[in-house]
């Protein structure tokens, strides 16, 4: 145990592993992006709204509740569901019980895109990801990912 003004610097095998994570989740997400933009015209964050919002049985979601389900701040949800907007992807209803809450509400247009760019999706994760792994090493990583958010306060759902 390191003494609490001592760093516990990485060992190489130990930074290595890290960097190897970090590039992968960049590449990872800039191909999925890259793909996804050049078949169904949508971006990644664009792509997590719509699946968030499709998956709701009422087809909408309260603001916050978007953010906190994305992860993102909440002012960077409103930004980006203002650009959706423009391109009728989604819209905003005001809550009736709270003024100054909003709905986000996917739209016919949004359901489309979703429904057109999910097979695309799944087929270029299933390719990048799950061809290059065995059912066990998935469960594995399973296993992994779960106690790793259980660390950082993120709950496995």
């Amino acid at each position: 145990m390191a003494e609490p003004n001592e760093t516990p610097w990485l060992n190489d095998d130990e930074q290595r592993m890290w960097r190897e994570w970090l590039h992968l989740d960049a590449e990872l997400l800039a191909t999925l992006n890259r793909e996804m933009q050049a078949e169904a015209g949508l971006s990644n964050p664009d792509y997590q709204v719509l699946a968030v919002l499709s998956e709701s049985p009422e087809g909408r979601v309260r603001i916050s509740d978007l953010a906190a389900s994305l992860q993102w701040e909440r002012s960077r949800v409103s930004h980006h569901v203002a650009r959706m907007e423009k391109r009728e992807l989604v819209s905003r209803l005001e809550c009736p019980d709270d003024g100054r809450g909003a709905f986000v509400r996917i739209t016919g247009t949004g359901q489309t895109a979703i429904e057109r760019a999910a097979p695309g999706h799944v087929r270029a994760v299933r390719r990048l990801v799950f061809d290059a792994l065995t059912p066990e090493e998935v469960a594995r990583l399973g296993e992994i990912f779960h106690r790793l958010r259980s660390r950082i306060g993120l709950s496995a759902e």
